[in-house]
């Protein structure tokens, strides 16, 4: 963390001596909620829920965020790397399906190092790494042989977009990369009854006026691999208050209908979709610090 290069912003920041990274955080681990997770894909929150831990910070800033109370480091408590590993734990206790790490990509070095150690001390249980997809290739390999699952959205393969909602013209060209380098990693998805256990599963959220882009992307995924990957096809976009321009609706049936049919076209059947019903600020947790300190 002397000059952070964990993410493809390499913003440099000296965190370990007190700056603040691109991604709003610095040298301590926050977290926001730890605790069971009943909305994931269902492959991820069978049974009582996926060991969902919140991590506070983000170095994309999309304008659209849903979770931008975290996502802009406005909520979290520190905790200390041993606090983690027994969150972890904690989890298992609870019956957690798996251990579902979101945004974690600014704390990757010491999130590797917790789980290295749980692992040896006998936590079994699948390691999930939900992500934004724009990861740096040399942070993933950190991870190797410690995640089981990786969760990474794919938001736009229009450098234009991703320019204008992330702030990051080289979005389309990263996540490319980062899913390239977890299908190395994870090659094939495998399953225990309905439990993923190993994989790669892409989110992609389809947002109202993107329609081409979103069909550009499900063309690219399926593509490049066919069914060695699971695609999450989401329609819950919820606009952020205040929000103006094209991003200021939410998705309309139409609109996804549209994206659903040239999945079908394409051929893909390892995947999900969504309800309309999903569009709504209440399938957001609430960032309390629920499961963050010990009892």
């Amino acid at each position: 963390m002397n000059g952070c290069n964990l993410c493809p912003r390499a913003c440099g920041a000296d965190r370990e001596h007190g700056g603040i990274g691109i991604c709003g955080v610095g040298r301590k681990l926050y977290i926001a909620r730890a605790a069971l997770h009943l909305w994931e894909e269902p492959c991820i929150s069978v049974g009582a829920g996926s060991g969902t831990v919140f991590f506070s910070g983000c170095a994309l800033k999309c304008v659209f965020c849903q979770n931008r109370e975290i996502s802009r480091a406005q909520a979290g408590l520190p905790i200390t790397d041993d606090r983690l590993y027994d969150i972890f734990f904690e989890l298992k206790a609870q019956g957690a399906a798996n251990i579902n790490l979101v945004t974690a990509t600014q704390y990757a070095d010491r999130v590797a190092k917790v789980l290295r150690r749980a692992k040896r001390d006998g936590l079994e249980l699948p390691i999930v790494y939900n992500c934004g997809g724009y990861e740096s290739v040399e942070t993933l390999r950190l991870l190797e042989g410690l995640v089981d699952v990786y969760l990474p959205d794919f938001k736009y393969l229009s450098p234009d977009l991703a320019k204008r909602y992330s702030h990051a013209e080289d979005y389309p060209t990263v996540a490319k990369r980062a899913i390239a380098e977890m299908v190395r990693q994870k090659p094939f998805p495998c399953f225990d009854g309905e439990k993923m256990v190993a994989g790669v599963l892409v989110r992609h959220l389809v947002l109202p006026n993107c329609v081409e882009d979103s069909i550009a992307i499900l063309d690219y995924l399926y593509g490049e691999y066919g069914d060695d990957i699971y695609i999450s096809i989401m329609s819950q976009y919820t606009p952020p208050k205040g929000m103006t321009g094209d991003l200021a609706r939410k998705l309309t049936q139409e609109e996804y209908d549209l994206v659903l049919a040239h999945a079908k076209k394409l051929g893909i059947t390892n995947g999900f979709t969504q309800s309309g019903e999903s569009a709504m600020e209440s399938f957001i947790p609430p960032f309390d610090t629920t499961g963050v300190l010990s009892r």
